[in-house]
């Protein structure tokens, strides 16, 4: 009893957030640009907007587009016509989610990962209990959706099994995880593991669980396909950190 309340005592102590406004509005921004939500050549909103829309000052969005046009993410024109431009993500942007990797813990990236993959199932699960065939179709169109990058197909998926599951809880869980470790768990900077790895194959049994009502099967799959990424991920953090 007395070691249970010491460690939830514990808790009012632990780490805050490290991350300062700026830099949080560059990881926003840099995930949504490396995800695809921002595209080539797009224009950000004005400054002013920004800081409305985000709901911080103007000199915070400054900053952030300051180390943006820095990593080559964004291009700042004067004049007329002027404004903040996406830059598509150079192969030289994998550096720096590499360094963002090896800048966590191992046990901060499977506590993160064991958070998600309860939000993935859980919502995989209500998905197969709520989804009707129109669902089913929005799920698979996703899937079948051509020529798009695995790392963006599987934020596709995932957010829309979230919506199909119905819990606005479950739906901004699973957008919050994408904005703290699913540019990492989904990027292409993780190898590829041969056939021990077939993100398709998994959608498509964890989508014909959902479509057969299999509640179950679909949260049990959807786990092992989040456990089967993060292996991937932990892999390449071990080679990227000192023994």
């Amino acid at each position: 009893m007395g070691t249970d309340r010491t460690s939830t005592s514990a808790r009012v102590f632990t780490p805050l957030d490290p991350h300062s406004r700026a830099e949080t509005v560059v990881r926003r921004l840099t995930d949504a640009i490396t995800f695809g939500l921002l595209t080539d050549a797009e224009q950000l909103p004005s400054e002013a907007d920004l800081a409305a829309q985000l709901g911080v000052s103007r000199v915070t969005v400054r900053e952030a587009l300051v180390t943006l046009r820095q990593q080559n993410l964004v291009e700042t024109r004067r004049g007329r016509g002027g404004g903040s431009f996406v830059r598509a993500p150079a192969a030289g942007h994998a550096p720096s989610l590499r360094a963002r990797l090896a800048a966590m813990s191992l046990p901060q990236l499977r506590d993160t990962a064991d958070h998600y993959a309860a939000i993935a199932g859980a919502a995989a699960r209500l998905a197969a209990q709520r989804a009707d065939t129109d669902d089913v179709r929005r799920i698979r169109e996703e899937l079948d959706a051509r020529g798009r990058p695995l790392h963006r197909v599987e934020r596709a998926f995932h957010l829309e099994v979230a919506a199909v599951a119905q819990s606005a809880r479950l739906a901004h869980e699973e957008v919050a995880f994408a904005a703290e470790l699913g540019t990492l768990l989904w990027s292409p900077i993780v190898p590829a593991d041969g056939d021990a790895f077939d993100p398709h194959a998994d959608h498509t049994r964890i989508v014909d669980a959902i479509a057969a009502g299999d509640d179950d099967r679909a949260r049990r799959l959807t786990e092992d396909h989040v456990a089967r990424a993060v292996e991937r991920l932990v892999n390449l953090h071990l080679t990227l950190v000192d023994p």
